[in-house]
């Protein structure tokens, strides 16, 4: 068992200033090359921490406020051995944990620590304490522009990292985007993410935010996150998705005809950016077009954003949320705990092998 002063740079989750981004791209690839190349040893283990309180509950297990021995406070992706089988996720989820411990980047969560024990694997990742941008959307009914400059610019940038790393997100939403305690942003879950070289036929995503190549099964790569990122700018500013409906069928349809209506309050340039993402014409959409992601970091709505600035946190949030302590969970909803049940023998052993 390694001491928790085995960690090298995974001791901190400060960035130092970053002044030449291409260069620090080209390097941070390098770098996720190599930390997928490695295989970690556990750096903790259960009795490690003190459970808190639950943060959030899905099909595979639940995510648990805990505080290290050492008084760091992390947020804990409990995941479900036997639900992981039922669902047949294994290399998924093998998957989700090499990418956490291999990325790098601001405004995107990645792993501290992942154990097991006989019935749960165990994701340990630094605690946002701000809570889901979600939730701040529906209490402030929705965003005005200048505060949605402000995340949409972190969200560019964390888009562009996962895409020069060939990785593909596929689950952009503003639940899967934390708020931290000076208003700055972590993208969330990468459970959807992918390393795709060239196209990938898969059909995943959220209903609302999944784009139509995905649903047409025509094969997709990193565009598919760019209409996603349209989607979530028009939500920011309106308080809703361009495409809902009460059967996902009916929001599937409706997103394969790429029909949807602009407020009369978004400013003309919001308007046009949403235009030229939310397309289904791919040789149209921006991200897509042979300048990449400088189409849209050129775009009027965004041109006068300070990217280094932003990226380097030097600019104060428009909005910083309500954060009493480093343990604070008032930004999160309240779940039922439920008592973790550790089975006296080892749950699939050699199918969790590798983890």
């Amino acid at each position: 068992m390694a001491s928790e002063d085995d960690s090298d740079e995974d001791s901190t989750d400060e960035f130092p200033a970053i002044y030449d981004y291409k260069e620090f791209l080209r390097k941070s690839k390098e770098e996720f090359e190599e930390r997928m190349r490695r295989k970690p040893q556990p750096k903790a283990r259960l009795s490690d921490f003190e459970k808190i309180k639950t943060l959030g509950s899905g099909s595979f297990g639940r995510v648990q406020l805990v505080r290290h021995r050492n008084g760091e406070y992390f947020a804990m992706k409990i995941l479900d051995k036997t639900e992981i089988m039922k669902k047949k996720q294994v290399e998924h989820t093998l998957n989700e944990k090499r990418i956490l411990e291999s990325v790098r980047f601001p405004f995107i969560i990645h792993m501290k620590f992942c154990f097991k024990d006989n019935s749960y694997i165990y994701f340990t990742m630094p605690f946002v304490v701000g809570g889901e941008m979600f939730v701040h959307l529906r209490k402030m009914k929705k965003f005005d522009e200048t505060l949605a400059k402000f995340y949409a610019a972190q969200v560019v940038m964390a888009l562009e990292y996962l895409h020069y790393l060939d990785l593909v997100y596929r689950d952009l939403k503003p639940e899967n985007i934390l708020i931290d305690q000076d208003g700055y942003l972590k993208v969330v879950d990468l459970g959807f993410c992918k390393l795709v070289k060239a196209r990938t036929y898969t059909l995943c995503g959220t209903p609302e935010y999944i784009a139509p190549e995905i649903i047409l099964s025509k094969g997709y790569g990193k565009s598919v996150d760019w209409w996603s990122f349209g989607v979530l700018l028009y939500e920011m500013t309106a308080g809703y998705p361009p495409f809902f409906a009460d059967d996902p069928m009916k929001i599937y349809e409706k997103v394969c005809a790429g029909k949807f209506k602009l407020l009369h309050d978004f400013s003309a340039d919001l308007k046009d950016i949403i235009r030229n993402l939310i397309q289904v014409d791919l040789t149209r959409r921006f991200g897509n077009l042979r300048n990449g992601v400088s189409d849209i970091k050129g775009h009027k709505w965004l041109k006068s954003t300070d990217w280094m600035g932003i990226l380097n946190r030097r600019i104060t949030a428009p909005y910083i949320p309500t954060v009493k302590s480093p343990g604070d969970t008032r930004n999160f909803s309240q779940y039922p705990e439920q008592p973790l049940k550790v089975a006296s023998r080892d749950n699939y052993r050699d199918e969790f092998m590798h983890f």
